[in-house]
């Protein structure tokens, strides 16, 4: 009976509910769907359709690679990135041409709109805003400023500004500029370096790495994305990593790693084998989060004359704790290797820096200050005396080689193409200095040094009045 009862008051209950708009539990309710509280729009503006079907006919290959990327996949296109506004500096002067042309496809004046001719990271952080904050604070961002810093050969115009162009411009960066007919001058353009001011005042260009109109993430995670400037007698992390274990892993076996995995979700062990460029210096591995500043994770400035903190980098202060970005390599490194392999390894690099900093280029740069205070080289031009070549390469090319070598662990860039040489041009300058304080002969100056023209005004828009 009062069993009974129970259950008459429990339907009762319920009727009670159902009639004051309450409803039973969810488990007692059909598994209806949830209205959507916001709505993405999938369709295609009529402009941008435009822009789509010309670009078919008129750049195919700008079409496919576009077509083949995971913007399109996600309805992004040519508008969304090359949008411009009136007035904008690097609006296309000759783009609204094309919309009177009878051969193409939505040729057509309703169609027409602004179109930028230069994408930029500013343009990009309207989706990728951490990504183009996190690169704004990098190496890659400022690298004018620094080359301007440290190269005598922009600083004593010891090379013609095309030189400088088709050379150090392609991967640092050009200023762009609009020339007197109101186009993009053509002695800053196209260019696609990775510290290039661009003329809405943002640094640099993500196609560097993410080559348009592809912008692929599994592009930018191959070591192949990076030698195209990361190479050659200066820096050659490309070669280096080349011969080394790394490398050899990842020719081996690099048809079996994931490059296409999402963004943020690339995993050592799971989806590579062996590090590339991208997996130690911005990918994100176990606690260490991924980040567009490749400035982060180093402990030592090894492009530098004398060996430095990233944070004591006079050319560009990096703003962090090496310590700090120390234990984020450490971490990286540590996903694959023991405490005692990565200990080790750092206990090898920190002995090299010391000494190729105390054997070799304090004792060069003590006796290269002394010629230049006693007058025995020449101040008006540099490199057009032997010595002044020699001092220059003792830490540009073989110096950045003997400490990248060991770096990224390549013993035979760390010694044959590295101290090995160092040596060899620490003893030969050693020489000379020493015979010319000794004898008070000035150095020979080579008169005819060719094409030495460049401009040696510093860009006002990075160094403004400095």
């Amino acid at each position: 009976m009062r069993r009974r009862k129970v259950l008459i008051f429990t339907a009762v209950t319920i009727l009670a509910l159902i009639a004051a708009g309450v409803s039973p539990p969810a488990m007692a309710q059909p598994n209806f769907a949830k209205v959507k509280e916001f709505r993405i729009e999938r369709s295609i503006p009529p402009e941008a359709v435009a822009c789509i079907e010309c670009h078919k006919q008129t750049s195919p290959g700008l079409f496919a690679d576009w077509a083949n990327s995971r913007h399109a996949n996600a309805n992004i296109t040519c508008l969304d990135c090359h949008l411009a506004q009136p007035g904008d500096q690097d609006v296309a002067k000759g783009h609204d041409a094309v919309y009177s042309r009878k051969d193409l496809p939505y040729a057509e004046a309703k169609y027409k709109v602004p179109v930028a001719t230069v994408v930029t990271p500013k343009d990009c952080s309207r989706c990728h805003p951490d990504e183009v904050t996190q690169y704004s604070k990098s190496k890659h961002a400022n690298t004018i400023e620094i080359m301007w810093k440290l190269d005598p050969w922009l600083n004593k115009g010891m090379n013609s500004d095309n030189e400088r162009k088709t050379g150090c411009y392609h991967c640092h960066g050009t200023v762009l500029a609009i020339d007197d007919k109101g186009k993009l001058d053509a002695t800053t353009w196209p260019n696609v370096g990775v510290g290039r001011l661009n003329l809405d005042g943002s640094k640099g260009s993500c196609t560097s790495c993410h080559s348009r109109h592809r912008f692929a993430v599994s592009e930018a995670r191959r070591p192949e994305a990076c030698d195209s400037c990361h190479l050659g007698p200066d820096h050659p992390q490309i070669e280096i990593y080349e011969e080394s274990k790394h490398g050899t892993i990842y020719h081996a076996f690099n048809d079996e790693f994931n490059f296409k995995a999402a963004a943020g979700t690339w995993t050592p062990g799971t989806d590579y084998r062996a590090p590339t460029c991208a997996a130690c210096h911005m990918s994100g591995s176990g606690k260490v989060t991924g980040t567009h500043d490749v400035t982060e994770r180093i402990s030592w400035e090894t492009q530098a004359p004398l060996t430095v903190r990233p944070q004591d980098f006079a050319a560009f202060p990096s703003g962090t704790d090496w310590k700090v970005e120390r234990e984020k390599m450490k971490n990286v490194c540590l996903a694959c290797h023991s405490d005692a392999w990565v200990d080790d390894f750092y206990h090898g690099y920190d002995k090299a820096v010391e000494e190729y900093n105390e054997v070799y280029y304090k004792p060069a740069k003590a006796k290269f200050d002394e010629l230049n205070s006693k007058g025995l080289l020449d101040q008006t031009k540099f490199f057009d005396e032997r010595l002044e070549v020699e001092f220059y390469e003792l830490w540009h090319h073989e110096g950045r080689r003997a400490r990248m070598g060991v770096m990224m662990m390549a013993p035979d860039y760390a010694w044959w193409h590295g101290f090995y040489e160092v040596k060899l041009r620490f003893a030969n300058f050693m020489e000379e200095a020493n015979h010319l304080i000794e004898t008070g002969q000035k150095a020979y100056i080579a008169k005819d040094f060719p094409n030495a023209t460049g401009d040696t005004t510093r860009p006002p828009k990075i160094f403004g009045g400095k």
